[in-house]
């Protein structure tokens, strides 16, 4: 699904996007923190809203080259699709809604593209437009919204009222929203790890937020990278690991976000279909795929859509092996436990 680092490149606002590319840059680099730890040399910084770093194995020459690239390229990539940057890219085509088209670029034909791929392999649980349901259900608030404003917030979703052609995008009515927080980290976790192997890197870890992909070895002499999964019964403790080469891992939970309204729990997570949080029982879903890109939008599916029709969409991907945890037992496609580590 994913292949190549993408180019910057060039929207009506793409002056702006740079200047704001800059400033990115600056934040993050002061957020940055060098260490070593038995996988290699790791860098710490914040970017995308969460803690971002990576672990690298090769020539010093080499980890500088990367350093500066993946900054670069992360800064760019903030810059142009944050929603919480007022002139971003995105912004700009969210004030736009139910107006004219916005001027859109390769790069962003190229991900939107994706969107559209990913919406259709989920039937419609992956959908970019939520946002305004995301907002409703601010769960921040601790606050029930009514009927009437759920009912009210999905008019305004919907990822095929999203009107694409190579060159333009347009909301096609007022109030709608496109949010790539649903793949945005996990598709930047690969550009970033595709970025490590043409610096030359022997070996890298990519972590956005628990978002992970590696390539290559560790510099310890594993075969593999150790990989930690969150228990979400004891958060901040694992329950198992896996070893990973050249792959994806990624986790979807809603234990850590939510509130208790009416004698209920409701977590963070929402079905776009019905405009609520999902009450399934499945707790978390841990994927194991070829890409983060794929992994994280299957685990985030598969937790919307409940443990047997979850597991099914897991297992119907090439490459990919899930686990999802149920109110009392856990649920593995066929060949997860093989990369359990010992």
């Amino acid at each position: 699904m994913v292949n190549a680092p993408v180019q910057s490149s060039e929207p009506a606002s793409a002056a702006v996007v740079r200047g704001n590319a800059s400033a990115v840059l600056r934040r993050i680099r002061e957020s940055c923190h060098e260490s070593r730890t038995d996988g290699g040399r790791e860098l710490r910084c914040m970017a995308l809203g969460t803690t971002c770093r990576w672990v690298t194995v090769g020539s010093p020459a080499a980890q500088r080259r990367f350093d500066t690239e993946a900054l670069g390229w992360l800064a760019a990539f903030e810059a142009k699709y944050s929603r919480f940057l007022p002139d971003s890219w995105i912004s700009v085509l969210n004030a736009s809604a139910g107006g004219a088209a916005v001027a859109s670029d390769p790069e962003i034909d190229r991900i939107l593209a994706l969107c559209h791929e990913m919406h259709f392999l989920t039937r419609g649980v992956f959908d970019p437009t939520a946002l305004p349901l995301i907002r409703l259900w601010d769960w921040r608030k601790a606050q029930m919204p009514t009927d009437a404003e759920i009912e009210s917030a999905r008019q305004r979703v919907g990822w095929r009222k999203v009107q694409r052609r190579p060159g333009s995008v347009r909301l096609s009515e007022p109030g709608m929203c496109l949010d790539l927080g649903g793949m945005g980290k996990e598709y930047a976790v690969d550009q970033v790890a595709l970025l490590a192997r043409q610096c030359g890197l022997t070996g890298a870890l990519v972590d956005f937020g628990a978002d992970i992909r590696v390539m290559g070895l560790p510099a310890d002499g594993r075969p593999g990278w150790h990989l930690g999964l969150e228990n979400p019964d004891q958060p901040g403790k694992a329950w198992c690991g896996l070893a990973v080469r050249d792959a994806a891992v990624a986790t979807s939970g809603d234990y850590h976000r939510g509130f208790t309204a009416g004698g209920r729990r409701w977590g963070h997570i929402l079905d776009p279909r019905t405009g609520r949080p999902v009450q399934n029982g499945c707790r978390a879903v841990h994927v194991l795929a070829p890409s983060c890109t794929l992994a994280g939008m299957l685990s985030t599916a598969a937790l919307v859509l409940g443990l047997d029709e979850g597991l099914r969409l897991i297992e119907s991907q090439p490459g990919a092996e899930g686990l999802l945890h149920g109110p009392q037992s856990k649920l593995s496609s066929r060949r997860f436990y093989e990369h359990v580590a010992s």
